[in-house]
């Protein structure tokens, strides 16, 4: 396990993390509940046929690239000159105490969603919610001022955004940005015979909720979630990949199961190929586990062929991120294959082995 120490940041002695039900995406609606919610946006299907995304909108169906229909990362919608927009929002509560730190994660994560479908973010806005009453402002200074810090890296413009007065604290960003509407990176374009690779290891969300619940501060698996997918995704594109997703509130399995059910395959997982953050197993032994990866895998369970996997690892490749990885069909230098697709197996899209 890294070493635990202080906080870098904001000074203020004041643990965010406590005035959150949840953390991070963690905290997100659980898959089933919130398929369920959007089902009535989308037409019924047609046998045989797949829908396109901009039935959900009533027509405009060529302009339309990406919309609800698989739950992709983002919106995707053609401009008309050989260029495409990507658009997405994320927000969620304190994953970490430090102020500064979650905002850094929180901008990294809603741009992730770009460059999971191959785009470029041009702007955020930001998206407050702050319990003004009960926390000081200068505590949401440190929070934009963080996400200003990881939207200049990112080369990505910050415009302002909408804040409100919210019982407990969240931030996030909406991103709109630029894609090649000939090179995207979406869900449901995975083929047989493609191996999977991830670009960051998981485990963020065991050590988040051993941090929320003892204090103790991970500052590895801080810099994990602080890191921006952009490489990963210039890669995936210097690839040929067509196909890709990030890992964030569903986990693993949970994200993997979406494009494996959009593409039409089963996706079998090598467990030991995937990478673990330290401290990570010992936490989860501990009983460092959040709700929310449990949900993840009661949902994706009726659909899963676990084979000898135990229950811990089980949660593990479950376990809800917070500004997670690329999972690319593809491989990429430098990042770790854990699996491949294989034609669909009827009522399976995971396997372990």
């Amino acid at each position: 396990m890294k070493t635990v120490g202080p906080a870098t940041g904001s000074a203020a002695p004041v643990r965010l993390t406590g005035y959150a039900r949840g953390g991070g995406c963690a905290c997100k609606i659980p898959p089933g509940e919130l398929e369920a919610m959007v089902a009535g946006l989308l037409p019924p299907p047609i046998p045989g046929q797949a829908p396109s995304p901009g039935q959900a909108l009533g027509g405009d169906e060529d302009r339309l690239l990406v919309g609800l229909d698989d739950g992709d990362d983002a919106a995707v919608v053609r401009t008309g000159d050989g260029t495409a927009v990507v658009s997405t929002a994320d927000f969620f509560t304190p994953v970490v105490d430090d102020a500064r730190d979650w905002g850094r994660i929180a901008a990294a994560n809603a741009l992730s969603d770009v460059y999971a479908m191959g785009g470029r973010p041009l702007v955020g806005l930001n998206l407050l919610g702050w319990p003004r009453d009960v926390l000081p402002a200068e505590l949401a200074g440190e929070v934009l001022a963080g996400a200003l810090d990881v939207a200049r890296a990112a080369g990505c413009l910050v415009g302002g955004g909408h804040s409100i007065d919210s019982p407990e604290p969240l931030y996030g960003m909406a991103v709109t940005g630029l894609v090649d509407p000939d090179r995207l990176l979406r869900n449901d374009a995975g083929r047989p015979g493609v191996p999977l690779t991830l670009t960051k290891p998981l485990g963020v969300g065991i050590l988040n909720n051993r941090h929320k619940r003892t204090g103790e501060v991970f500052a590895h698996a801080v810099a994990v979630m602080a890191a921006l997918n952009d490489k990963a995704s210039a890669a995936a594109l210097e690839a040929g990949a067509v196909c890709a997703t990030d890992v964030t509130g569903f986990g693993l399995l949970g994200h993997l199961h979406k494009l494996a059910r959009a593409s039409r395959v089963t996706a079998v997982v090598d467990a030991a190929a995937v990478p673990v953050l330290d401290g990570a197993r010992e936490s989860l032994r501990a009983g460092y586990v959040s709700g929310g990866t449990r949900r993840n895998l009661d949902w994706v369970r009726p659909h899963l062929d676990a084979g000898r996997a135990g229950e811990d690892q089980l949660q593990l490749l479950a376990d809800a991120q917070t500004s997670g990885g690329l999972l690319v069909a593809g491989e990429i230098p430098g990042h770790p294959v854990i699996g491949e697709l294989v034609p669909a197996v009827a009522g399976t899209t995971l396997v372990i082995r």
